[in-house]
């Protein structure tokens, strides 16, 4: 038995490692996309055909001659291969949870959200190249950063699972179903529309605050700023859509953060007057630091490490707020 306990300790500290190394990830998917380098690579998994990527002048040569389409950046070349083997090294590492899990007889469940963890990180291997391969269709890099938040839940799942956490097991909000599952299904649509606003480079369309081009009611076209079957074959870099239809996109997201906070003031009320008073104030901060960014990243025109900071903290309230349904339905 104590060898069973060794082993789920290990998944424990293996899955930790995972959530570090998958904030670590998506920061580098939100750096290569704030510097417009989701195509500093135009192939997948190498780079203009190399390993890593171009570094002399021969080499550059024969990369520019390979794709005569796509002039060589360093500076964006960079971010993307950094990007791709960070992103490997989580596929690694989902490796080595099935295999401790296969090993350890303590909690046969795990198993099989190792193999589901290990699933979908392939799926993003293939969303990857997808997003390379079709130019940055906005749905296929929507579906590629949404899909970075969800790996990022998995192995939170498995850390959860793994472990033995008296300070959670003393909290019990059973009561709280409710709330904290609308909570998590609006937090959701919030962070798919900041993915959406991202993808479509609609984060400056509106450039002031709270007006948004100095009315409360702008130009919008929504029909075209919500298109989910945008045409295969155009170059998305820098984004297709007319000025209407990104202010449709960004005014949105505003929108959406209102409703986020409105029900999250709901959510951390009645957790306050429970015995899980710390996730409220936790989910407090958390909220207060979110709407800051964005002010921020709409009036000092996306500050990059602002924007950046605007991904992790989307994703550290996804998993508070996960981890409150996690207690609210656990038995």
């Amino acid at each position: 038995r104590s060898e069973g306990v060794n082993l789920m300790n290990d998944i424990k500290n293996l899955s930790f490692f995972g959530i570090c190394l998958a904030f670590v990830v998506i920061a580098l998917g939100a750096w290569t996309r704030l510097v417009d380098a989701g195509l500093g690579c135009p192939d997948w998994p190498g780079c203009y055909g190399f390993i890593v990527f171009p570094t002399n002048e021969a080499e550059i040569a024969l990369a520019e001659s390979r794709f005569p389409m796509f002039p060589y950046d360093i500076n964006k070349a960079i971010p993307e291969v950094v990007h791709r083997y960070f992103a490997a090294a989580l596929g690694f590492l989902a490796i080595v949870l099935v295999y401790f899990s296969f090993k350890q007889s303590e909690n046969k469940n795990i198993r099989a959200w190792t193999i589901g963890l290990l699933i979908f990180i392939c799926c993003q291997g293939l969303f990857g190249y997808l997003t390379v391969s079709l130019k940055l269709l906005p749905i296929i890099v929507t579906g590629h950063l949404f899909g970075g938040f969800t790996t990022l839940t998995l192995f939170f799942l498995i850390f959860l699972k793994a472990g033995n956490f008296q300070i959670l097991n003393k909290m019990t909000i059973p009561n709280l179903k409710t709330i904290a599952g609308i909570a998590l299904f609006v937090l959701i649509i919030q962070i798919f529309l900041g993915v959406w606003t991202s993808t479509n480079y609609a984060s400056l369309a509106c450039a002031d605050f709270p007006t948004c081009q100095g009315s409360y009611l702008p130009d919008m076209d929504f029909k075209n700023g919500f298109n989910l079957n945008q045409e295969v074959g155009p170059n998305y870099l820098y984004g297709l859509l007319d000025n209407p239809s990104r202010v449709a996109v960004h005014y949105s997201h505003r929108v959406s953060a209102l409703i986020v906070t409105l029900v999250f003031l709901i959510l951390m009320s009645k957790l306050w007057f429970s015995n899980a008073a710390p996730l409220a104030s936790s989910l407090g901060i958390l909220l207060l630091t979110q709407i800051s960014l964005g002010i921020i990243n709409v009036v000092y025109v996306l500050p990059l490490y602002v924007a950046i900071a605007h991904n992790l903290v989307a994703a550290l309230l996804l998993l508070t707020v996960f981890l409150i349904n996690y207690l609210a339905w656990k038995k």
